[in-house]
C-alpha cells in the first residue's frame, strides 16, 4: 500500500506541476481552468480543486477521484469539470491527461461556433485536420448533467477517429479541452491550440478569402513528426 501511496503523491505532484503551466503560459484567468492526468494502473486520476486560486495551490491540494466520480482522497472538493474529465478517460482510453481552459483566442472561436482550419505548417506539426467545433449541448441535456453530458459529446464526436491525432476540441460558446499522453503533454497541446487560434485569426483578417494549406503540405509536416516514418527531432 505504501508503494500506491507514493504513486499517487507523484501523480499529485506531476498534476500540480502541469496546472501552474496554465498561468505561466498564460492560458487562465483567475480560476478558469484545470488539468488532470489518470494512472492506468489504478483507475484514479487526479485534477485539480474547485475555485482554488492557482498562487494558493499546492501538490497536496490535488484531488484524486475514482471513474465513478467518487472521491479518494484530498480535503477539498474537485474542478466542477471533473464529470467531463471522467467521459474522456471512459471514452478515449489512450488519453492520459486532460486540459480545460477559456484561453482567449481558442474560446473566441468556440463563441463563434466555428472550428479552426489548418492554414499552415504551425498548426500541421501538431494537429491533424480541422480544429472541430461540437454543437451546443440541448436544454435538456444541460439540465440532466452539464459536465457529464459535455464529455458524452466530446467523446461521440471522436468515436472511430484517431483522436490522439486530433487532441483538441472547442466547445460551442464555452470553452477548449485537450489531450495527450499524460498530463504535462495535454498541457502541451493547449498552447499549441491558443497559438495556433491567435494565427488562423489573423490570418483571416489578413486575407477573408484564405483556404486552408495544401493537403499535401500538412500531410507533410505532420507525418514528419508523427508515425513509424517520423524523422522530425533526435532519435
Amino acid at each position: 500500500m505504501k508503494g500506491g501511496n507514493n504513486m499517487l503523491e507523484e501523480l499529485k505532484k506531476r498534476v500540480y506541476e502541469a496546472n501552474m503551466l496554465l498561468p505561466k503560459y498564460k492560458l487562465i484567468t483567475f480560476t478558469w481552468g484545470n488539468v488532470s492526468e489518470i494512472d492506468p494502473e489504478t483507475g484514479y486520476f487526479a485534477i485539480k480543486p474547485s475555485g482554488v486560486e492557482y498562487d494558493e495551490l499546492t501538490p497536496d491540494d490535488m484531488v484524486i477521484m475514482d471513474l465513478e466520480g467518487n472521491k479518494i482522497e484530498g480535503k477539498y472538493n474537485p474542478s466542477s469539470d471533473t464529470a467531463t474529465h471522467i467521459e474522456i478517460y471512459k471514452g478515449m482510453p489512450d488519453v492520459k491527461g486532460i486540459v480545460h481552459t477559456h484561453s482567449p483566442w481558442a474560446t473566441s472561436w468556440a463563441q463563434a461556433g466555428r472550428g479552426i482550419p489548418c492554414y499552415g505548417t504551425t498548426h500541421a506539426d501538431y494537429m491533424y485536420g480541422e480544429i472541430p467545433c461540437v454543437r451546443n449541448l440541448t436544454k435538456e441535456e444541460i439540465e440532466e448533467a452539464y459536465e457529464k453530458n459535455t464529455g458524452v459529446l466530446i467523446v461521440d464526436h471522436f468515436k472511430n477517429t484517431e483522436y490522439m491525432a486530433m487532441p483538441a476540441v472547442l466547445c460551442k460558446n464555452h470553452g477548449t479541452f485537450t489531450w495527450g499522453k499524460n498530463a504535462k503533454d495535454a498541457v502541451h497541446n493547449a498552447v499549441v491550440l491558443e497559438e495556433v487560434a491567435k494565427m488562423a485569426a489573423r490570418t483571416e483578417m489578413l486575407n477573408p478569402q484564405v483556404q486552408p494549406a495544401p493537403q499535401e503540405l500538412q500531410d507533410k509536416h505532420y507525418y514528419r513528426k508523427h508515425g513509424a516514418n517520423a524523422y522530425y527531432g533526435q532519435k
